[in-house]
């Protein structure tokens, strides 16, 4: 457990809005109240585009809520403090800089003198091992070794806290648990200046991993569903029973968070809007086919899947996610079960497999209903995307509107429900459409 002598920053009764089409406001965040301690590492989890980034931003003051307040060692918190500091999922690099120069470019707004400025700099540079690179530019470094010239800029700055945003999403697994490990071990040796760290991640075992604290966000607008502490020493095994506890109760959680979101939907006038997860047809009917097959038998938990075919969170609950809305599959206790029609979706052929994706389509998908609906009655059969978008950004974000408008149009042209032309951006109705 960390040494938690008190809140370094506090926020408190945070919402976050943004204007819809229309001017009007659409809740992001909805009464946050979350305190990151003194020698702890917090964790942000949920679904993506649940609102995690846009918490972290508030409470590195980069961007400011609609209301509510953001306190840093006790008082407001308006603009960004030199006690604070952010690693962000991509490198953010000057590409004309070289490793040195890109990390004081951290601690300009320091104010320091020269020779005080070049020395935290190395400080930095040796302690997060970039020693010998100093005069490479980002070009000559690898993905892993960018993300430490990152690090190393943030460290630099000696910050009270180390706000970081999917810092290891970026690097290739082995790159990734080589520099998460190296991070640890620095946290544990108390060798880094940060008293305490805000990590968002999507990947559930790196934040067991990781974490003292897990908050776990729902979404549409985000609340904080769950606080989960990992009491767990480190370093910690992978392979312990307690730890695969830890890993089951979150995928509970967020198993039941989505269903209660698309649930909430389907109970709504907004059930027209309801966003649509980023999942291809392909991916869905192969998460089918290894369902069916052994060893699963038709049920799988969604972490045995996730760990069996190296998916993390944000790539299995989107197609876990598609088929529970086509009604393909349930889920249900951290587990996803197929239903009746998804055994025979997998053994059906090419054209059987359309005609009953087409028939769920219409059946369980509003917006699909609607759109061929709308296509049906006008004389030319054909609309433009704009004139739904205008509709469904009366319920969702643009990035939600895009991505579910993205998603509609790839399982509408697979049912061949309606033809989509993008360089026109306009819907048509084809003569299969039925």
């Amino acid at each position: 457990m960390p040494d938690v002598k008190g809140a370094i920053i506090e926020l408190r009764k945070i919402c976050m809005a943004f204007a819809k089409r229309s001017g009007e406001p659409l809740p992001v965040l909805d009464d946050i109240d979350l305190s990151i301690h003194d020698g702890e590492i917090l964790g942000l989890l949920g679904r993506s585009g649940s609102g995690k980034s846009t918490l972290l931003r508030i409470a590195g003051a980069l961007i400011k809520p609609t209301s509510g307040e953001v306190l840093y060692r006790g008082k407001p918190l308006l603009e960004p403090a030199a006690g604070i500091a952010v690693v962000f999922q991509t490198f953010a690099l000057f590409p004309w800089l070289t490793v040195l120069e890109n990390v004081e470019a951290g601690l300009d707004a320091l104010g320091l003198l020269r020779e005080e400025s070049r020395q935290r700099a190395q400080d930095a540079i040796d302690l997060i091992g970039l020693d010998g690179f100093q005069s490479a530019y980002p070009r000559e470094l690898s993905g892993g070794m960018r993300q430490r010239v990152g690090f190393a800029r943030a460290i630099a700055t000696r910050p009270d806290v180390l706000l970081m945003d999917e810092p290891f999403s970026a690097l290739d697994v082995l790159t990734a648990e080589t520099l998460r490990t190296d991070f640890l071990d620095l946290w544990e040796e108390h060798q880094l200046p940060t008293k305490s760290v805000l990590m968002v991640t999507h990947n559930i075992e790196e934040a067991v991993l990781m974490c003292d604290r897990l908050i776990i966000l729902s979404s549409n607008p985000a609340r904080i569903a769950a606080e989960i502490p990992i009491t767990l020493a480190r370093p910690r095994n992978r392979l312990d029973e307690e730890f695969g506890n830890i890993v089951d109760n979150v995928y509970s959680v967020l198993t039941a968070r989505t269903v209660a979101s698309l649930g909430a939907f389907t109970q709504t006038h907004e059930a027209l809007a309801r966003p649509l997860p980023p999942a291809s047809v392909n991916r869905m009917s192969g998460l089918i086919e290894i369902l069916v097959a052994a060893p699963y038998g038709g049920q799988a938990e969604l972490d045995t899947l996730a760990s069996s075919l190296a998916l993390e969170i944000n790539d299995l609950f989107p197609i876990a996610e598609g088929l529970h809305i086509l009604e393909f599959a349930e889920l249900k206790d951290r587990a996803l079960k197929l239903t009746a029609a998804g055994r025979v979706f997998a053994h059906s052929n090419t054209d059987e497999r359309k005609r009953l994706f087409r028939e769920h389509l219409l059946r369980f998908v509003p917006l699909s209903a609607h759109i061929c609906r709308v296509l049906r009655e006008r004389k030319q059969g054909r609309a433009p995307r704009l004139r739904f978008e205008i509709e469904m950004e009366d319920h969702l974000s643009r990035r939600d509107t895009e991505r579910t408008l993205r998603a509609v149009i790839a399982w509408g042209r697979y049912a061949e429900l309606f033809a989509y032309d993008d360089k026109s951006r306009t819907f048509s109705v084809i003569a299969k459409a039925g």
